[in-house]
């Protein structure tokens, strides 16, 4: 009986979710990469992450991926500034037993601040070498 709760070591979003693509662009990264200092101490957000989960705390690094039609593509680290866990607003109304509750029935949002961004080369191997063959997004 309880709550499920998940410890995640990688944020992995959607452009829906937050994933801040209009900054950190793929073609624009292998042509001219995209530095740290560009994005300095910017505060970035994200939702809607179905579930309720808990991500490494600052100072302690959280892998982070961009999710593109459920391929991942590697960016590189993140330090989790805020988390919250809420109701799920589309989740259908819980029938389960009062003494359970179901992952579907939250939702968790945060910040994030950038702490390592990938060079392309280094983010291309990390992508090919680290994620299944079926989660690897490789445009190339």
């Amino acid at each position: 009986m309880g709550s499920t709760l998940e410890i995640n070591d990688t944020l992995q979003l959607t452009t829906a979710q937050g994933f801040p693509a209009e900054i950190f662009n793929l073609e624009r990264h292998r042509q001219n990469p995209i530095m740290l200092e560009e994005v300095g101490d910017r505060l970035f957000s994200f939702q809607g992450k179905v579930g309720p989960r808990f991500f490494h705390l600052d100072p302690v690094r959280v892998f982070w991926f961009h999710n593109l039609g459920g391929r991942w593509l590697a960016w590189g680290h993140v330090l989790m500034q805020m988390q919250t866990i809420s109701r799920n607003p589309d989740a259908a109304t819980h029938r389960g037993a009062a003494n359970v509750s179901e992952a579907n029935q939250w939702v968790t949002s945060g910040t994030y601040k950038v702490a390592q961004i990938y060079d392309p080369d280094y983010q291309r191997a990390f992508t090919r070498n680290d994620l299944p063959a079926s989660l690897s997004y490789s445009p190339d």
